[in-house]
């Protein structure tokens, strides 16, 4: 009988604590506290030739880093923070396809890259970028609710482009705005390039001579860059210019030297033009204005939002 009760007791005792065994047993979802506790949504952005993929916020450490000097104020720094988080977005349809890190997107470091740039100076560097990543976590630039083209450039000619005389596609919120102050600040406002003729004539594939220096036209738009060059039995976009001749702009000026036979290309500012202006923001932010304020003067009618965890638009991640 003291045999029965015992084992009635011992019965009894592991149907009470079975259920904390399994409870113990069974583990947790491991949280991202942090993530959690921010509240911003965990998108991931996959970089071509990049073996793992980054988390959006480390994405964009990377393309700031690679973008933009580590020595700009930090507003500038926080508006290219925006400006690549939006891009990596509409471009990757929000982490969906993968991105090149080369400047046929955005340029993008790796951490081990950063490291081997940087040397000595990594921690330090990496600090600034990081808190201008931070304080703008989860934010991207809307029109009408929609993500943006956020395209930005280097350094523009006093104005920047619009899209509709890049792409001749009209968007609203690309449009031609001043952008000042930027010549004291950019080692790439003015180029001055030289070319023999017999280069100008391979890169141009044609076959130029004097006279046709003479009926050169260069036809501009509203911003000062070449809408298209002319003369006779010739005519291309100015975009198709720069590309052929490798030139830094649209806003060149051509002379041709008779006695040398020298092809002179003057060139003002660095990039296509369209959107933000990275020496622009540096300036702007020089001058008291804040990233959103930045923001606001390159990206017409434009307003920043932050992408939370709940939101319907961090729901749709497949």
């Amino acid at each position: 009988m003291r045999k029965l009760w015992i084992a009635l007791s011992i019965f009894v005792l592991l149907l009470f604590f079975f259920p904390l065994l399994i409870i113990k047993e069974s583990p947790k979802p491991q949280v991202d506290h942090k993530e959690k506790e921010e509240g911003y949504c965990p998108f991931e952005i996959t970089v071509q030739g990049v073996d793992e993929p980054f988390t959006l916020e480390e994405y964009v450490k990377g393309v700031v880093a690679a973008e933009m000097p580590i020595s700009f104020h930090e507003e500038a720094l926080k508006a290219q923070a925006l400006a690549a988080r939006t891009y990596a977005l509409r471009t990757t349809e929000k982490g969906v396809k993968p991105i090149a890190k080369d400047v046929s997107a955005q340029v993008f470091y790796t951490e081990a890259e950063r490291k081997k740039n940087w040397g000595k100076e990594f921690k330090k560097n990496e600090k600034k970028i990081d808190a201008a990543v931070r304080a703008t976590a989860g934010e991207v630039i809307v029109y009408e609710d929609e993500i943006i083209s956020a395209m930005f450039f280097s350094t523009s000619n006093g104005k920047t482009e619009t899209a509709k005389n890049f792409s001749g596609t009209d968007i609203p919120y690309l449009q031609s705005v001043a952008s000042d102050g930027e010549e004291e600040l950019t080692p790439a406002y003015k180029e001055e390039t030289q070319l023999s003729l017999a280069k100008w004539n391979e890169r141009l594939g044609m076959n130029w001579d004097a006279s046709m220096f003479e009926s050169l036209q260069l036809i501009r738009n509203s911003s000062g860059r070449v809408q298209k060059m002319v003369s006779d039995g010739f005519e291309k976009e100015g975009r198709e210019i720069r590309e052929l001749l490798g030139l830094r702009s649209t806003d060149f000026d051509i002379a041709f030297d008779v006695t040398n036979n020298l092809v002179l290309i003057d060139t003002v500012g660095y990039g296509h033009g369209v959107g933000m202006s990275q020496y622009g923001a540096e300036a702007f932010a020089q001058q008291g204005l804040k990233a959103d304020e930045i923001i606001a003067h390159y990206y017409l009618d434009t307003e920043i939002k932050k992408i939370l965890i709940n939101d319907p638009e961090c729901l749709k991640i497949p």
